[in-house]
């Protein structure tokens, strides 16, 4: 992530915290781009998948020029997780996990849940103050900033064999249909797939779920465009990158686009 510093000349390079993690201290970075609309993109919260961050801190050129030419303003956050990504591990050196803590839902009076099944209804939600360092500090940055028109989360599933991808969406589904199209000639989209205990992806590979993660908190700012890409940790990386590109450009557009 050293990397993150020489992009001065492309974008406001800040410091939006530091965390100690095993003894050692680490700086978070935000980067920002002005423009006119806003998208906020996020990356890194789980250490054992790189591609987000190495795309976003080798393509970060690339990115910034295609939001300058559309007017819309970035606030990247590069690497939320840096103990994790540098040991390769999915939680914070502490063994804390760093992404699904932005909120939490009362399902009944006096019960909490940090994920919702399929349909459960709650009666309200609140923000979650208890979570990991990481994630306070985040969400602090965030949150000091009026809400973007489109926020995008950058992942990977280390569980899934083989190389594909599918995504975690809230809005308008035609356009995550065409970025997940685009994503297909380089990876498998997994159409129609369990991909976990608690999701399985409809026929374009996307699926809604409220789980507490910052794409859950940005949907219940009332941002209109919210996405969660997954590639698998078996796709080739430079196959990550290209899918990701598509997905930071396609967000870039509905952002100049508006709410």
């Amino acid at each position: 992530m050293r990397r993150i510093r020489d992009y001065s000349h492309l974008a406001e390079v800040n410091e939006y915290a530091r965390v100690v993690e095993g003894g050692v201290e680490y700086p978070l970075f935000r980067l920002t781009v002005p423009g006119d609309r806003w998208l906020v993109i996020t990356s890194g919260f789980h250490g054992e998948e790189p591609a987000g961050p190495l795309t976003l801190s080798h393509h970060f050129e690339q990115i910034a020029t295609y939001a300058r030419e559309r007017g819309v303003g970035l606030r990247v956050y590069p690497c939320i997780n840096p103990s994790g990504f540098e040991d390769g591990t999915r939680y914070n050196r502490g063994g804390e996990r760093v992404n699904n803590d932005f909120l939490r839902y009362e399902t009944a009076p006096g019960v909490w849940k940090g994920e919702l099944a399929r349909g459960e209804a709650f009666q309200r939600w609140v923000l979650f103050d208890g979570g990991p360092r990481e994630t306070r500090a985040v969400r602090a940055d965030i949150t000091r900033h009026p809400a973007p028109v489109a926020a995008l989360d950058i992942h990977q599933d280390d569980y899934l064999p083989g190389a594909g991808t599918y995504a975690y969406v809230f809005g308008e589904r035609a356009p995550h249909r065409a970025l997940m199209n685009a994503a297909s000639q380089y990876a498998r989209v997994l159409r129609d797939s369990h991909v976990d205990d608690n999701n399985d992806t409809d026929g374009d590979g996307l699926i809604e779920y409220n789980d507490g993660s910052v794409s859950d908190y940005f949907l219940r700012m009332g941002v209109p465009n919210v996405a969660t890409l997954e590639t698998t940790t078996q796709t080739p990386l430079e196959a990550c990158h290209a899918i990701n590109l598509i997905w930071v450009r396609g967000y870039i557009d509905l952002a100049a686009r508006g709410s």
